[in-house]
């Protein structure tokens, strides 16, 4: 494809992001395309995406320096402009990121010269009865611990508004939107719908609507089930609820999840992407939805999501399942799938991969 301009978000907390930086603002550079920094941790306030993108000349890829937090800033901007995304992995327990830094000027060359298959993640958008704010005497107390707060978000303008489905906000969210308790001693009180029809009530910490992106996320540490990032649904997940019923529930992409503040609750913080965007009171809601557009993440080839599941949980780690001694065989993958497995996700071949016989415990 071609590149025109970037728009470079860098976490300047993380060691090595300064070096990378440099990398791809030289790669810019001779490659004649436009490079801009986009300041997304501005101690001057912050501001919507729309905003950002076009102070950075609406860039068509944006490049992440950092871990999943400065990829999920990204995403913000790269779905405001249909930008692609690539992520640079300088964290620590990275889901989401995809080249080390010193593979970013190659990375860069795959994006320029088409080789790569860009990868469509889910996101959601939602309504709600009424518009996100937070009321000026709670943002001092919000804000305790936290940078700048984003700007509440805009009404869509390219959609109908009001009466009894909402007001539609132009949201995008790639892991999760949460409604938490304000107050440590009372929790909120939700009613929760799916596809418009009354599922359960809730008396919680924070109720949660994941992506399968966002399944590793917020809602895996609440319990959630992990799910493949190439899954097509919604998942809806508890936190430490007071009722028996504590599972998560995974719903159809076309299966909006409704979140109504019943009339004793306290009042309720809206969070998109781990970002707080407003306070919510008794009486109001939000219908969360898959978005019609997708965030589209550059990929250099196959994502193995399990394997990185495997790493990053530590899950061959345990030592009652390797007690023997004896590491548990990975998948053969030094021939082709049979015809009647052809049309499964099957890992590739690797030339020099291990036989069946050599994984095989006991084999030689």
């Amino acid at each position: 494809m071609t590149v025109e301009r970037v728009g470079l978000v860098v976490h300047g907390g993380r060691e090595g992001a300064a070096a990378a930086a440099r990398d791809v603002r030289q790669w810019c550079h001779e490659n004649a395309v436009g490079c801009a920094d986009i300041d997304v941790w501005s101690g001057e306030g912050r501001h919507s995406a729309r905003e950002e993108v076009r102070a950075a000349g609406d860039p068509d890829l944006v490049v992440t320096l950092g871990g999943d937090g400065t990829f999920l800033r990204g995403a913000r901007l790269a779905a405001e402009n249909d930008a692609l995304i690539l992520g640079v992995d300088l964290g620590r327990v990275g889901f989401l990121t995809e080249v080390p830094a010193p593979a970013v000027r190659a990375a860069l060359d795959a994006v320029r010269d088409g080789r790569v298959d860009p990868e469509n993640r889910m996101l959601l958008t939602l309504r709600a009865s009424r518009a996100l704010e937070i009321p000026p005497e709670m943002e001092a107390l919000l804000r305790y611990g936290r940078g700048p707060l984003l700007p509440p978000p805009r009404v869509r303008t390219d959609c109908e508004s009001g009466g009894e489905w909402g007001i539609a906000l132009h949201v995008t969210a790639l892991n999760d939107v949460v409604l938490e308790k304000l107050s440590r001693d009372r929790q909120i009180s939700v009613g929760v719908y799916v596809s418009g029809r009354l599922l359960a009530s809730y008396s919680a910490d924070a109720l949660l609507v994941a992506t399968p992106t966002g399944s590793t996320a917020y809602s895996f540490a609440a319990g959630g089930p992990v799910v493949s990032p190439r899954a097509e649904a919604l998942v809806f997940t508890a936190v430490a609820p007071h009722m028996t019923f504590d599972r998560s529930v995974v719903t159809a992409p076309d299966e909006p999840v409704g979140l109504r503040i019943l009339e004793r609750s306290g009042q309720a913080a809206v969070s998109i992407d781990g970002q707080l965007r407003g306070v919510l009171d008794p009486g109001d809601w939000l219908g969360v939805y898959a978005a019609p557009r997708r965030l589209r993440a550059v990929r250099l080839g196959p994502m193995d999501f399990y394997g990185r599941l495997r790493e990053r949980m530590r899950l061959t780690d345990a030592p009652a399942a390797v007690a023997d001694g004896t590491p548990a065989p990975l998948w053969p993958v030094s021939t082709p799938p049979p015809g009647d497995l052809a049309h499964l996700a099957m890992p590739l071949p690797v030339a020099g991969a291990a036989t069946a016989e050599d994984v095989t415990p006991g084999g030689a």
